[in-house]
C-alpha cells in the first residue's frame, strides 16, 4: 500500500521538474532587394499607333536581330499593321505585326533591339 502513494507523489513532483520551452525567436526580416533596372535603350521607338517617335538616322540595311523598331518600318517601307507596346521583366517590349496576303511576320523587340520573329 504504501507504493501507491510513492507512485502519486514520484509524478507529482515529476511534473514540477518540467522545464518549460521559451516561445522560438522570430528571425529579423530579410532584406529586401530591389530589381534590377531595365537596360536603357537609345534611339527613336515606336508608339502604340506604330509611329516613330523621332527620325531613324538609317543605319541598318537589312532586318536582322538587333536593329531599332523604327529601322525596321523604314526598311519596310510601310506602317506596321498591329504594334503592341508593353513593360516586361526585361524593360520595354514590342511586338510589331506586318499582316499581308498569305503571311504574317511578327517581329519581338525587348528595349528597342529586335529580339525574334515569328514568320
Amino acid at each position: 500500500m504504501r507504493l501507491v502513494p510513492a507512485l502519486i507523489a514520484a509524478l507529482a513532483l515529476s511534473a514540477c521538474t518540467a522545464t518549460e520551452r521559451a516561445a522560438p525567436v522570430a528571425a529579423p526580416p530579410a532584406p529586401r532587394i530591389a530589381p534590377p533596372a531595365a537596360p536603357a535603350f537609345v534611339g527613336p521607338v515606336l508608339d502604340g499607333s506604330g509611329a516613330c517617335t523621332a527620325t531613324d538616322p538609317g543605319t541598318a540595311t537589312a532586318i536582322e536581330p538587333g536593329i531599332g523598331e523604327c529601322a525596321l518600318v523604314r526598311l519596310k517601307g510601310r506602317p506596321p499593321t498591329d504594334v503592341l507596346v508593353g513593360e516586361g521583366r526585361a524593360g520595354r517590349e514590342v511586338q510589331v505585326l506586318y499582316a499581308e496576303p498569305g503571311a504574317r511576320e511578327l517581329y519581338f523587340f525587348v528595349n528597342n533591339r529586335l529580339d525574334r520573329i515569328v514568320r
